[in-house]
């Protein structure tokens, strides 16, 4: 089995479209590239109903959307028999999590993608090489920070799965082993899947998330993932993503519903 677990919910030139018929263009695409399933995991940040929990502009300017909209639209594709997944993809909050899962809980999601994007929820890993959080720290202290917060988020118990897991190698800056043998020792611990996710290579740095490393190191189960804003994007370099799993010894792929892990063999 192949699945697509990262992708965010727009037309074809990218603007938000909550609607099945918008997911109906997603699955077609999926079914061109041999993926069986995907799911929708739009950044938590987009709602008007999670506005309390942001203070930046790049994330108030866009907590405008409605979140019963977008479950709606995945419910109503689920309904015309498609092969979606309700997920989300949610910044880690530190001890405000809790929070934010309580407000999360009343809706039927399949899976929840745990991502740091940013440092202490304000200072950003990836809004800009030499910016945020490169800005602020020596490169090995933005990783070790980054590290700590994807193991805090990791061991939350608040995720199925861990996004682009080394996002901060984004603009080349690569992790030391130290900090791929932390990840990997908490990512096992908590008993969370890891994304490979061929989005990195339209990044800077060219290269699949995570580095091998952090497979080699970790025995914890995968998803695959494109992080698509556009149809077109479905299932992207996929060949790549299936050659790490398959690399790294993962001959599984983690399907989810209603917040539950399964394996199927992978291909």
């Amino acid at each position: 089995m192949i699945v697509d677990y990262h992708m965010h919910l727009r037309d074809e030139v990218g603007e938000i479209a909550f609607t099945a018929d918008a997911a109906e263009r997603f699955v077609e695409r999926a079914a061109e590239r041999g993926v069986d399933e995907i799911g929708f995991t739009e950044h938590v940040y987009y709602f008007h109903q999670t506005r309390d929990f942001w203070r930046l502009p790049y994330q108030t300017e866009r907590c405008n959307h409605d979140l019963d909209a977008y479950v709606g639209a995945v419910i109503e594709a689920k309904k015309r028999g498609l092969p979606v997944k309700l997920g989300l993809e949610v910044d880690w909050l530190g001890e405000r999590a809790p929070e934010l899962g309580e407000l999360l809980a009343p809706y039927p999601f399949d899976y929840f993608l745990g991502s740091v994007h940013w440092l202490d929820n304000e200072h950003g890993v990836d809004g800009g090489a030499g910016e945020g959080a490169w800005a602020l720290w020596p490169e090995d202290e933005v990783w070790r920070r980054y590290v700590e917060a994807l193991s805090a988020a990791a061991a939350s118990g608040w995720f199925d799965a861990l996004s682009h897991p080394d996002l901060a190698k984004i603009y080349g800056v690569q992790g030391a082993d130290e900090r791929y043998k932390e990840l990997a020792a908490a990512v096992d611990a908590a008993g969370i899947a890891l994304e490979i996710s061929t989005a990195g290579l339209r990044k800077p740095v060219g290269e699949l998330y995570p580095d091998p490393r952090l497979l080699e190191l970790s025995s914890a189960p995968i998803t695959l993932a494109s992080d698509a804003h556009e149809p077109a994007l479905v299932g992207e370099d996929f060949d790549q993503a299936l050659e790490l799993a398959r690399a790294a010894g993962r001959e599984t792929v983690s399907v989810f519903e209603g917040r539950t892990r399964r394996q199927e063999p992978l291909g």
